[in-house]
């Protein structure tokens, strides 16, 4: 089962799939500073704009339409934009560190010896190219000794360790209505395409993908010496076994609703609810204290019954090839070049549309630098060279400057009772920022790292984390463990212990910019703190309280208005169409953009506070209202390629670039009289049509 995974999945509602100087806390007319910033002379790249485009028209492309026209992916990209700009500069210093790290002698065991060795052991090529698939042999026999039912429960009981999958997951959780405790939680899981769409959608588009991936299956059953016909056999069974699981599987949509998916049962109710499977053996195959697991969520109860259908439907030799090949995918990048480039050739040129591999450097800080790697090793590392106090202390007062704006929204909102505003207040006044990096860094002790043995180091990480996860049974939550790295560029709330979580990676231009104009840093990094704030009080973050209980905090007649109005969001963005026939989800991505709303809405109104009713300087003939909307739609700067665009609209809940600017504004009564927007601009909106819930 996967285990650690599940811990931030079901945690955290993050920026991605996704600050600033505080000059609200001084003279509001020291709008700029002697230093340059980063972008232009003031914080916004005026270049990239294309001024033949209407703001009202595009607003997305009126911002950064020249840098849309003239910019041209890369072969490695299958996206670029701001955020990647940082991540590759993120990339670059991790780099440095850990090359640093490899001109001095490490103690044995030292963490520096560990960051340095493993990055060492996945850029030997030449060593991994001579294994091949070898270091995969034990694991293949294990799965070719399968004899039994039982045999099978015991391997799907191992998939975090084996980095494969199986049809059903299963993690620990902070529990929704016990946040001071961990709860285990089982759901759908087991397959390789994004989403169960990708299964059961008959348009040709779709039907090329399933081809595709079926040629992919019996290419790496191949690398295990199996012969063209048998591994073109066995791949044909292997996509009819994921299309039933695909067939179980609940639309991702309904995945997001904390009511549906919080089912909590004795070991003995599930075992009478959920019959049918072995669920003590499952459990105890994957390491779990039976004498410590007193309740189990179900995340997706009919799911689960149509997956234990499934398992029990299908033959054991069809689950020894699914167990196969996906053992092969899971671990193809620890392997031989070749093999590790048969693996992208599906899931990064045909899925995402990437020709080439990015740079193996660039792929070695991604493993060695990840959370459920050596990931707050090198943050430690990180934050040190790269992230100084000034700029938490500043990111502090930005913080609070929200809150304060966020808490007078909330009191002066029409449709909202005493009752509710004062349990919303009180959540407010309860969120925990968490900026830059965490006070206390994990250790890893007792992990052993080779540098002549990549597979090893990865299976021997996996097991070093799948043992932390299950070691938290029966034990208190740590409210102060980060579930994203320093380094990682993106933000994310937590709703269950009600906190807001701003990586040192983020607070960078063009989020954030010390010497950039006021107006662009509320702009950017001030929609990004009301962005996750937000998510506090979006559709489904609004059904925990100021103590990440889940609970029903509304009056009915509130929830009702609250409700009525985020089903005019989703009616808006189901209307978007970024490719021909496939619509932008609006129920799926609802909670974000709700928060992208909220959050630019309460990022405008603290900077209107920050002024103290003094008129900010016009800027290249920019006052400062438009430079904070220019802000919001450059921090969105972003092009991707048309499959992976497809991915991202069947399972990410975050919409598509564009319309976190076009499908926002157009919402913001000032944006309007910002840029002059008339009826007969495409993005206007009747006053009476425009969503207003927290502006």
């Amino acid at each position: 089962m996967k285990i650690r995974n599940l811990l931030l999945a079901a945690t955290c509602a993050g920026l991605l799939a996704a600050c600033g100087d505080n000059s609200g806390g001084g003279e509001a007319t020291q709008e700029t500073t002697a230093a340059k910033a980063e972008l232009g002379q003031w914080g916004v790249d005026l270049s990239a704009r294309d001024e033949s485009v209407k703001p009202g028209d595009d607003f997305f492309r009126y911002a950064n339409g020249t840098w849309l026209k003239t910019y041209k992916l890369k072969p490695d990209q299958a996206r670029y934009g701001s955020f990647l700009v940082l991540r590759d500069r993120s990339e670059e210093r991790v780099k440095a560190i850990i090359e640093d790290l490899a001109k001095e002698e490490a103690a044995p065991g030292s963490i520096e010896q560990m960051i340095g060795d493993y990055f060492a052991s996945y850029m030997d090529t030449e060593r991994l190219n001579a294994l091949g698939i070898e270091p995969l042999k034990p694991d293949l026999e294990r799965i070719a000794a399968i004899a039994s039912k039982d045999d099978l429960i015991k391997a799907f009981a191992r998939t975090d360790i084996d980095g494969t999958t199986a049809p059903i997951g299963g993690g620990m959780s902070i529990d929704r209505k016990d946040p001071d405790h961990y709860l285990f939680s089982i759901g759908q899981s087991g397959l390789g395409l994004p989403d169960r769409d990708y299964y059961l959608e008959d348009s040709e588009r779709f039907q090329k993908i399933r081809e595709a991936y079926k040629a992919h299956i019996a290419r790496m059953l191949g690398f295990t010496g199996m012969d063209e016909a048998a591994a073109g056999a066995a791949a044909e069974r292997i996509l009819a076994l994921e299309t039933e699981i695909a067939r179980a599987h609940w639309p991702r949509a309904e995945l997001r609703n904390r009511d549906k998916t919080y089912n909590v049962y004795t070991l003995d109710a599930l075992e009478e609810n959920f019959p049918g499977l072995d669920w003590r053996t499952l459990f105890a195959a994957g390491d779990l204290d039976l004498a410590k697991l007193d309740k189990v969520n179900v995340s997706t109860p009919s799911a689960i019954e149509g997956l234990i259908k499934v398992i029990n439907d299908t033959a054991l030799d069809d689950w020894k090839a699914y167990l196969t090949f996906h053992l092969i995918r899971g671990n193809a990048s620890l392997l031989s070049e070749e093999i590790d480039k048969a693996n992208f050739d599906f899931f990064g040129r045909t899925l995402n549309g990437q020709p080439e591999q990015r740079d193996r450097w660039k792929r070695g800080v991604g493993l060695v630098g990840s959370r459920n790697g050596l990931g707050e090793a090198i943050g430690q590392i990180y934050v040190a060279r790269y992230f100084p106090p000034e700029s938490k202390a500043k990111m502090v007062q930005l913080v609070e400057n929200l809150r304060a704006a966020y808490a007078d929204r909330i009191k002066n909102l029409d449709w909202m009772g005493e009752e509710t505003k004062k349990e919303a207040l009180a959540k407010l006044a309860a969120f925990r920022p968490k900026i830059g990096y965490p006070d206390k860094w994990r250790s890893y002790e007792g992990l052993e790292i080779r540098r002549d043995d990549l597979f090893g180091n990865a299976h021997r990480v996996r097991a070093f984390f799948h043992k932390d996860e299950v070691e938290r049974l029966g034990k208190p939550t740590d409210r102060d463990e980060w579930f994203m790295t320093p380094q990682t560029v993106n933000a994310y709330y937590n709703p269950q212990f009600n906190e807001i979580v701003f990586p040192a990676a983020i607070l960078q231009p063009p989020f954030f910019d010390p010497n950039a104009d006021m107006a662009v840093n509320y702009g950017g990094i001030g929609g990004v703190i009301g962005h996750e704030m937000g998510h506090g009080f979006d559709d489904q973050g609004s059904k925990s309280d100021a103590h990440g209980i889940q609970r029903n905090w509304w009056t009915p007649e509130d929830r009702a208005r609250f409700e009525e109005r985020t089903k005019a969001l989703v009616a808006q963005y189901n209307e978007f169409e970024p490719i021909e026939g496939q619509h932008v989800n609006g129920q799926l991505t609802l909670g974000e953009n709700i928060g992208d709303l909220g959050g630019l809405s309460i990022a405008y109104h603290a900077y209107k506070i920050a002024l103290g009713g003094k008129e900010p300087p016009v800027l290249d003939g920019f006052t400062g209202d438009q430079r904070f909307f220019l802000g919001w739609a450059q921090v969105w700067k972003s092009k991707q390629r048309e499959n992976l665009l497809l991915r991202r609209l069947k399972s990410d809940p975050h919409s598509p670039a564009e319309f976190r600017v076009n499908g926002v504004v157009r919402n913001v009564d000032p944006w309007y009289d910002a840029f002059g927007i008339q009826p007969d601009n495409r993005l206007y909106l009747a006053p009476e049509e425009r969503v207003r819930i927290w502006n």
